[in-house]
């Protein structure tokens, strides 16, 4: 009897224990969080936190919005085999992942910066590289099939406009906020001296910055927009791909993106590694009537200060000339490529996490001889309006892999930022289309420095952290003959393997333009090209600079190189054919 009330008690126990466990488990469906994937999708987060993969692969997706009920809708890079250039996504059965895939959105312009997805005031807002349109969204129902309004429209012309992307921003009075990026360095002639002429000096004053090279402000409640409709409310500011309105402060933040090639086009003033680690990307907040410097200076990060462009008489040390232009609340290194920007206002995440900024950095392309850095989420700690902290790495291992040679190493790029209604945060992958939510499962009291410390470890990865000059350096051995022309001068847009990054730089990997007409490849590298190409079935529409500074020699070493290396041709390119081909298109 003695061993038959201790069975009886056990399984009374057993039971107990059982509706417990029920009850925990009803419990944490009913909070609306579903189960992280055993490896956070591969994410490192911070303590407590945990990821699941909405969808895996929907086609390089751009920036994302998330709408009241959780439905979720993504810009794709371009339109989708006719098929729309956005995504709309809803998960049926609330496990995390996406039930019901929808792609929708056709449009005549589309183009591989295209960025923009935002939701306000019921609309949903998405758009081309030059062109944002918006629906009004119904309740309960995933895709919009409202009309197809045109918000505003690009109408300048553009030649290879590398910065045309149109992100959006809304303010609390009314106003839409629409950057205009520029198409160089530092406002040199692109007609008559191409992208990447070294020495050349920027045009004094730049006519760029007319109608490029700020940010306009707008009414949100009007459609049919074209520049002139709307007003300048800040300039000096080259790239903006990532940009957000404060709730908290009211005021319009950005990260902008940087400028490049220094030591290309300054061998003289700035090293491999300056250029690597130079200028700063930054971290601004935008008030009306505010000047960010660019072309005439960029900000160093190291010296904390203004510089002067090499382009207007700047050699690294050389304060920028007009002391009224604002400085960053953060300068980043440079070439992380900061593409959105998200302050959250959640409950879900601890309260450390209200009201600060989050920023998704894609990744660099053109850090060569270095590691290519970025491609993880920041987190800015806010209070008063003001960063109370230094940055934190948030989420990393998107690129799985630490040391990135060549952006296509990168296993994912991060990309675009949302909130969803419960608080938890959507990130976006350029790569293939993954998407990731970030959810907080601990308890938010209990939050503290434990649980950042494996993140503040990662900050000494190498696509974190800033590379030694020597030891980082990742082709300090000299290689096959024109090898060292090509990482020199190359090998930041085409990639150390030759094929490109995928989306503006064509690869040079099985091309035709490299195994084909060999005139035509001798006279692209020394006139440049500015036109769009397809290589291997794919657009490339980006600028590809003159390198007629580069000698005779030199440009048929880097070109027998690629020929060999990238597409193992037994053909091979003299320094007397660049000649006759150099005579020939001088005289054209």
């Amino acid at each position: 009897m003695k061993n038959k009330r201790q069975i009886t008690t056990f399984n009374l126990c057993s039971f107990a224990l059982f509706l417990l466990s029920m009850a925990f488990t009803q419990c944490k469906q009913e909070s609306g969080l579903p189960k992280g994937d055993p490896d956070n999708g591969g994410l490192s987060l911070p303590g407590h936190f945990e990821a699941v993969v909405v969808v895996d692969s929907i086609g390089p997706a751009r920036h994302i919005a998330v709408n009241s009920n959780g439905d979720i809708y993504v810009k794709l890079r371009s339109v989708k085999l006719g098929n729309g250039g956005n995504v709309a996504l809803r998960d049926i059965d609330h496990d995390g992942k996406a039930d019901s895939i929808v792609n929708f959105g056709i449009y005549d312009t589309d183009g591989s910066l295209a960025n923009c997805m935002r939701i306000h005031n019921g609309y949903l807002y998405f758009g081309s590289e030059l062109v944002i349109y918006r629906q009004k969204l119904k309740s309960g129902q995933l895709v919009p099939d409202s009309k197809m309004e045109v918000v505003f429209t690009d109408d300048h012309k553009h030649g290879v406009h590398w910065h045309i992307t149109k992100p959006i921003a809304f303010d609390d009075k009314g106003h839409l906020y629409i950057p205009f990026g520029a198409p160089s360095n530092a406002c040199q002639d692109l007609i008559r001296t191409p992208g990447g002429t070294p020495g050349i000096a920027g045009l004094d004053p730049c006519p760029e910055l007319e109608q490029h090279g700020g940010i306009w402000q707008f009414d949100a409640n009007k459609t049919g927009l074209t520049q002139k409709d709307g007003r300048k409310f800040a300039t000096g500011l080259r790239s903006i791909v990532a940009m957000d309105w404060n709730r908290d402060d009211k005021n319009l933040y950005t990260v902008m993106h940087g400028r490049d090639d220094l030591h290309l086009l300054w061998p003289d003033k700035y090293t491999p590694w300056q250029s690597a680690v130079l200028p700063s990307e930054e971290f601004l907040r935008v008030k009306d009537g505010d000047n960010f410097g660019w072309p005439y200076s960029y900000y160093d990060q190291m010296q904390e200060k203004n510089i002067l462009a090499p382009e207007y008489g700047g050699d690294g040390k050389i304060p920028a000339r007009d002391s009224s232009v604002q400085k960053p609340l953060i300068g980043f290194p440079a070439h992380w490529a900061p593409n959105d920007l998200l302050f959250y206002e959640g409950d879900q995440f601890p309260e450390r996490y209200k009201h600060g900024a989050f920023i998704a950095f894609h990744g660099s392309t053109n850090r060569t001889p270095y590691p290519q850095a970025g491609y993880f989420i920041c987190f800015v700690p806010f209070n008063n309006g003001a960063p109370s902290g230094p940055w934190e790495v948030f989420a990393d291992g998107f690129a799985g892999i630490d040391t990135i040679v060549n952006v296509s190493d990168a296993k994912f790029r991060p990309m675009g930022l949302a909130m969803g209604p419960d608080g938890s945060l959507y990130v976006t992958d350029s790569r293939v289309g993954k998407i990731w939510r970030i959810m907080y499962k601990g308890d938010k009291k209990d939050f503290g420095p434990g649980q950042l410390v494996a993140m503040e470890k990662r900050k000494e990865n190498p696509n974190i952290r800033t590379p030694d000059e020597i030891k980082d350096n990742l082709f300090k051995e000299k290689g096959l003959p024109g090898s060292q022309v090509y990482n020199f001068y190359c090998q930041s847009c085409h990639q150390h393997n030759g094929k490109g990054d995928g989306s503006r730089f064509p690869p040079l990997e099985n091309s035709d333009w490299v195994t084909g007409n060999k005139g035509r490849l001798i006279s692209v590298l020394l006139n440049g090209l500015n036109q769009p190409i397809v290589v291997n079935g794919k657009t490339y529409n980006s600028l590809m600079p003159q390198h007629s500074f580069l000698k005779d020699n030199e440009i048929a070493q880097v070109l027998t190189y690629i020929k060999k290396h990238f597409n193992q041709s037994k053909d091979s390119v003299s320094a007397e054919e660049v000649k006759t081909v150099r005579i020939k298109t001088s005289k054209q």
